[in-house]
């Protein structure tokens, strides 16, 4: 089971039948001393409080290496040439099959391995590479040589090297437990299971020809839209856990009632796990395993039907739900490696529009953030979730990446009582563009979205449900206006949007308002 990592006796007969490798994980690993977990993860929460973001070229090569001890030992290694200035701006354009980039991704290949073969002369680069990257000028590596990290990062040719799987400790224990199957209401996995006891008009009110509209619809004037538009002719692209197979709306009953000619693609990019470069899971399939995806794809999507299940925003819109990660907590480097691949599949495809993403992090991943900038220069809409609070995030972690990028629209919940204050568990900070809202003040119910099966709704909350409403929200302004830019679709949405003109502090531009941006 993902987090748990309990593979040493599947590792065991790996390493004694695969007589072909020439390297044995276990041995040569880093002796140099490592500075303290608790150290790392106090140095990231601090610089978390004074400059709202973690970044690895603050850390010291003891630290990148000590973090890589403590994860799987994976560098992630952006590259670069000379030639190229702002390389943020320009990398959408970049072919890393050119054969300057070619050469400059083989010399950096080199001092790796060269650095590498020190404390291992057997080592062979294919040894160290757990996957190839197809679209960014970045390379995974296991490293296990503090002295690579340094030649790294004194290299002209190197724009970063930091721990792809390193997240603090404290945060992933506090996500395991508030990730229990009875913690129903929170935006992690094992609680989208059918919500019992919804009360017509309170909870929801019925829809023609017989579907469920969420009670928090009514907030930002989401049925006053349908009147113009519905999402027709746009693709979301849903960046998340998957999409779970069992759920008809999802599958054969996309199209039912008043959502008609669309489609859905079910997609993943998240690697097979690994334990130091080998393969130990199995391979992973578009279906989801945590629940999570599938609730966001119906708040996005979800059909207006005939079998009295809930109605998603934009219910004629196309959906592209791809599997990018196990669950929301983005604390692998399979799962950072999956999302990349995810916003960079998303930015090649012409047809989608905008990209919906519940899912984060504490610290900065470059590779990530070359994705998505990636992605941005191709023109998408990008929404993420501003973040939910595991336990320790509490009250300092503020907005999560990647939604606190500029490229992003952070997105966050508010209660219905006060557009001002947050969801119980919800981020917000000066990175925050827009807000929904997403909890019941009187009883804290969330909304309603699609359960893993069947036809009864499930709720749920967090900054999670708010960006995939958002994203629905969007659709319908793509929708009524298709020869728009995305910029310009984000102007109609700010400049409807409760706060305009006056920016908040901490909440953006405030509620969306659908049926004000749609006109």
């Amino acid at each position: 089971m993902k987090k748990t990592m309990i593979y040493f006796s599947a590792l065991t007969l790996l390493l004694t039948s695969c007589k072909k490798s020439k390297l044995d994980p276990l041995d040569h690993v880093s002796h140099e001393a490592n500075i303290a977990r608790v150290d790392i993860d106090n140095f990231i929460k601090q610089e978390i409080i004074t400059y709202h973001k973690f970044e690895w070229n603050r850390a010291s090569v003891s630290m990148i290496n000590s973090a890589l001890n403590y994860s799987d030992h994976i560098l992630s290694v952006g590259y670069t040439i000379s030639s190229i200035n702002d390389i943020e701006k320009n990398i959408s354009s970049i072919n890393i099959n050119d054969a300057d980039w070619q050469e400059a991704r083989q010399q950096v290949i080199n001092l790796i391995l060269q650095s590498e073969q020190q404390i291992n002369k057997n080592l062979t680069i294919s040894d160290m590479m757990p996957w190839e990257e197809k679209v960014l000028p970045v390379i995974d590596v296991i490293v296990k040589n503090p002295g690579t990290i340094k030649l790294l990062l004194n290299s002209k040719l190197v724009r970063y090297a930091e721990p792809l799987g390193y997240e603090p400790e404290d945060v992933s224990i506090a996500f395991q437990r508030e990730n229990m199957p009875d913690n129903a209401g929170s935006s992690g996995c094992g609680g989208n299971t059918p919500t019992l006891g919804l009360v017509q008009n309170v909870d929801y009110t019925n829809l023609l020809p017989s579907s469920k509209q969420s009670w928090n619809y009514t907030y930002h004037n989401i049925p006053k839209a349908w009147a113009k538009s519905t999402g027709a002719g746009t693709k979301i692209f849903v960046i998340d856990t998957g999409c779970e197979f069992d759920q008809e709306n999802l599958g054969s009953a996309f199209n039912q009632g008043s959502s008609t000619g669309r489609t859905i693609q079910k997609i993943v990019t998240l690697p097979r796990e690994t334990f130091l470069g080998i393969n130990i899971g199995p391979i992973e399939t578009a279906d989801d395993a945590c629940g999570h995806g599938t609730a966001m794809a119906g708040a996005c999507g979800a059909p207006r039907g005939t079998d009295g299940n809930a109605c998603g925003v934009a219910y004629n819109c196309n959906l592209v739900t791809c599997r990018g990660a196990a669950d929301v907590y983005l604390d692998e480097s399979r799962e950072a490696k999956g999302v990349a691949d995810a916003f960079t599949n998303a930015g090649n495809r012409a047809d989608v529009k905008i990209i919906s993403m519940s899912m984060g992090r504490i610290t900065t991943s470059s590779q990530i953030r070359d994705a998505v900038l990636y992605a941005y220069g191709k023109g998408k809409l990008i929404f993420c979730a501003a973040g939910t609070s595991f336990g320790w995030t509490s009250g300092w972690a503020g907005v999560i990446f990647p939604a606190s990028m500029s490229q992003v629209n952070a997105v966050t919940g508010v209660r219905d009582n006060s557009s001002t204050t947050t969801c119980s568990d919800c981020h917000n900070g000066s990175e925050t563009d827009f807000t929904i809202v997403m909890e019941r003040f009187s009883d804290y119910r969330k909304p309603l979205t699609l359960a893993m099966s069947g036809d009864v709704p499930s709720t749920i909350g967090g900054s999670s449900v708010a960006t995939a409403t958002a994203a629905g929200i969007a659709a319908l302004v793509c929708s009524k206006y298709p020869t728009l830019t995305r910029d310009q679709i984000l102007n109609k949405l700010i400049q409807t949007s409760a706060n305009y003109p006056t920016r908040n502090a901490s909440l953006g531009w405030g509620n969306l308002n659908a049926d004000a941006a749609t006109n």
